[in-house]
């Protein structure tokens, strides 16, 4: 444990922003998922779904919770399978 006070604080504010970033992370995931699970049911809903899952994905990259590359990445698979799903 820190013995010095601004040690003590860094400590704290870590703790929060893993914290903050963590509970982005998985709202990211839950969103994934349900891109995907929109596009594999053919809803008529899954353009939205998807459209919402980039938005989150391009917010993680501005906050450096992921890679810019990754995020991508990501984009570019879920478009991949919602246009394949549509032709």
């Amino acid at each position: 444990m820190a013995n010095i006070k601004s040690a003590k604080k860094r400590i704290k504010v870590i703790a929060a922003k893993t914290m903050r970033n963590k509970a982005v992370r998985t709202n990211l995931k839950t969103t994934l998922k349900k891109a995907d699970a929109a596009i594999a049911v053919k809803s008529g809903d899954s353009e939205a779904a998807v459209r919402l899952a980039i938005k989150k994905v391009d917010q993680a990259a501005a906050r450096n919770l992921i890679h810019k590359n990754a995020a991508n990445r990501k984009k570019s698979q879920l478009m991949k399978k919602l246009n394949t799903v549509k032709a």
